[in-house]
C-alpha cells in the first residue's frame, strides 16, 4: 500500500491550500485516516482524523476552525482544506491510515511541504 500526499507548497500568510492524499496498491479498508505535521526542529503531531463510520472528524486546537479534513472512503482518499494559514503552519504533512479502532497509523505517505510565509 502507497500512500500518495500532493497539493503543498508556498503560500503566503492567510492564505489557503488544499492537500490530497490518495492510496494505491492492494485493497484495504480502514478505520481512519488522518494528517499529522513535522515542523523544522519539532517532532511529529496530530493535526486532523476522519473516521469514516459517522464521519466523524477530530482535529488539533492548533488548527481547529482553520482546517476541514474529508474523504472517501471507499476511494481511499483523504483531503485537508487550510485556510487563514500562520507562518506555524509551516511544515511536511503527512497522511496516514489507521486500520483498525484500536491500532497505530500503519500507512504513511511520503509528506508535502507546506511553506508559509509572513
Amino acid at each position: 500500500v502507497q500512500l500518495q500526499a500532493s497539493g503543498g507548497g508556498l503560500v503566503q500568510a492567510g492564505g489557503s491550500l488544499r492537500l490530497s492524499c490518495a492510496a494505491s496498491g492492494r485493497t484495504f479498508s480502514s478505520y481512519s485516516m488522518a494528517w499529522f505535521r513535522r515542523a523544522p526542529g519539532k517532532e511529529r503531531e496530530f493535526v486532523a482524523a476522519i473516521r469514516w463510520s459517522g464521519s466523524t472528524t477530530s482535529y488539533s486546537d492548533s488548527v481547529k476552525g482553520r482546517v476541514t479534513i474529508s474523504g472517501d472512503n471507499a476511494r481511499n482518499t483523504v483531503y485537508l482544506q487550510m485556510s487563514s494559514l500562520k507562518a506555524e503552519d509551516t511544515a511536511v504533512y503527512y497522511c496516514a491510515v489507521q486500520r483498525y479502532r484500536w491500532g497505530e497509523y500503519e500507512y504513511w505517505g511520503q509528506g508535502t511541504l507546506v511553506t508559509v510565509s509572513s
